[in-house]
């Protein structure tokens, strides 16, 4: 390939992968990191239904202007993969890490949704029959060692003893796994925020039925004034922690591998760690034993000689 290929991307690039998706990656890493403990917050407010509705009803109205113009340009086939994605990768995990968290804390939450990466790779392996290194393979072995250290060490003596609780942010990891060999399969095609702004589209009238036909949101807003700092909470979450977030992290897989971009959520704990800490969470500095292998596994993930060089710059993002 030549100098002069306009195939050629000119974005500079750090080990594998261009400089912008490291800035991505890094960006939700500080994003999702923190939802955690946004979701804490508004949990002192709302029950878990309320939480869950109001952050993909709040998304879906922050993302209308996107979605409208948009909406009449997509075939029948992208909006059923749309659904789909919307379903599994929003609708679902935002109840489901709302519920969670009624029964561990908020660190907790955030390590053990660092199963996603190793979910991508089993899910992509047996049913979108993705090829990956085995570098990769060691690398998701070795972030789920570090995020296995941190969740036995810092949360271990509250988790077993909530088992169910921990097992819907298990089961919110395997939807977003689905989710992440979903969009790279099926809709790479499309613009990242047209898949975030219609899988919001569609999946907000549902949420919006729930919350202003099964729970009393209206009531509390008018008759509890501390009700509004709980939406505040929810606010920031829903446009940036979601809305936002989501954006990027469409770009993400479209511009990298499923692995690379589910990768996020080895780092993800550290960030839900520390805001665990200031909020009087548990600490210890063995911790950063299980956090160096955390960011040792993502960069073995990054080791991916097939890649990015050859992608085009054309491809929608």
């Amino acid at each position: 390939m030549s100098a002069k290929d306009p195939r050629t991307p000119t974005t500079k690039s750090t080990g594998n992968q261009p400089l912008l998706a490291w800035l991505i990656l890094a960006g939700l890493v500080l994003t999702w990191g923190s939802s955690f403990i946004l979701i804490k917050r508004a949990l002192v407010y709302y029950s878990a239904i309320e939480v869950g509705a109001l952050r993909v009803v709040i998304t879906f109205l922050f993302l209308l202007p996107f979605a409208l113009p948009r909406l009449k340009k997509l075939a029948k086939k992208d909006l059923i993969w749309l659904a789909l994605a919307g379903t599994v990768g929003s609708f679902f995990p935002a109840f489901l890490f709302a519920a969670a968290q009624k029964g561990i804390d908020s660190s907790t939450a955030g390590l053990l949704n660092s199963l996603t990466p190793l979910f991508t790779l089993i899910i992509g392996l047996i049913i979108f029959r993705i090829k990956v290194k085995k570098i990769q393979i060691v690398g998701v072995l070795v972030g789920f060692l570090g995020a296995f250290g941190l969740v036995s060490s810092s949360g271990g003596h509250d988790f077993s003893f909530n088992i169910p609780y921990a097992l819907m942010v298990v089961l919110a990891t395997i939807f977003y796994a689905v989710n992440v060999n979903l969009i790279k399969a099926k809709l790479s095609h499309i613009k990242s925020i047209t898949i975030t702004a219609m899988t919001f589209f569609i999946v907000g009238l549902p949420a919006a039925i729930i919350l202003f036909g099964t729970t009393d949101f209206v009531h509390k807003l008018q008759h509890e004034p501390e009700a509004w700092t709980g939406l505040g909470y929810l606010a920031i979450l829903a446009i940036v922690g979601t809305g936002i977030a989501m954006m990027g992290f469409n770009m993400l897989i479209k511009m990298t591998t499923p692995i690379f971009a589910s990768s996020v959520t080895y780092l993800i704990p550290v960030v839900a760690l520390l805001w665990g800490i200031v909020d009087g969470e548990y600490f210890h500095l063995g911790f950063l034993i299980w956090i160096g292998l955390i960011i040792g596994g993502v960069l073995l993930v990054n080791r991916n000689k097939a890649n990015l060089n050859k992608i085009s710059r054309k491809r929608p993002v």
